[in-house]
């Protein structure tokens, strides 16, 4: 992955408008300069991780002065031009909300079926979930290219502006006894994923207008993340070409 370290080149990097896809600033740093990256970062809506001075070490072997940033591999678009997007290009548009996944293989396989399937954009958090990195562009066959991406402080405020824009949230979890099939998917939808460990946050499900489970009948209880995406995303397919 591509990247700036030091403390001018990545202020005036930020000046310039350039994208990060993360940020690492040493744990208690201080001083006018990192006073002015901060605000920096801020109006870019970037939110940085603190960490300790070994990690920066490791991660590379200049004068880092306690700064290393990770420049995008895309450009992402804000969450009203997400959905500005999607609405002015289907009446059935599709977006995933990725709540919690970590693994930038499943990120970029998801974005893959999501591009496949005609969706319009995926939503990560700004903290916390897989980076759009190199390795997930890969992943997803060059999909992460041809889809919006967004990545907001906030996913429960995303789910409220999607719900405001008319868009339902549907949320895949194997907490439910309501099959994925007798679930209505017309209309603009949003679906939420959540991480194969934790699943979906308990902040998101109370947001979201539907929950669905996808039936299993062997004694593995889970699917990766990524082909459970991909079968509920088809079910919105299949749904969608039958009510054409």
């Amino acid at each position: 992955m591509q990247y700036l370290y030091g403390m001018h080149p990545v202020i005036e990097a930020l000046r310039s408008g350039k994208k990060f896809d993360k940020v690492l600033i040493k744990q208690g740093l201080e001083g006018p300069q990192f006073r002015e990256l901060s605000t920096l970062l801020g109006e870019a809506g970037i939110q940085p991780a603190y960490v300790p001075v070994e990690k920066l070490n490791r991660a590379v072997r200049g004068a880092h002065q306690g700064v290393v940033a990770y420049i995008s591999q895309i450009d992402y678009v804000d969450l009203e031009t997400m959905v500005n997007n999607a609405l002015a290009t289907s009446d059935n548009p599709i977006l995933v909300i990725l709540d919690g996944v970590s693994d930038v293989r499943n990120l970029g396989a998801i974005a893959r079926t999501l591009e496949c399937a005609g969706g319009k954009g995926v939503i990560v958090p700004a903290k916390g979930g897989a980076a759009i990195n190199a390795e997930a562009v890969k992943a997803s066959a060059g999909a992460l290219m041809r889809i919006d991406a967004c990545k907001v402080p906030n996913l429960r405020y995303a789910a409220y502006f999607l719900k405001q824009s008319g868009f339902r949230i549907i949320a895949a979890t194997e907490k439910v006894d309501r099959l994925v099939y007798d679930a209505d998917f017309t209309g603009p939808v949003a679906v939420v994923m959540g991480s194969e460990g934790k699943g979906i946050s308990q902040s998101m499900l109370e947001l979201c207008d539907d929950k669905v489970a996808i039936p299993m009948a062997g004694e593995i209880s889970s699917l990766n993340v990524s082909v459970a995406t991909s079968i509920i995303l088809y079910e919105i397919v299949r749904q969608h070409i039958n009510n054409q």
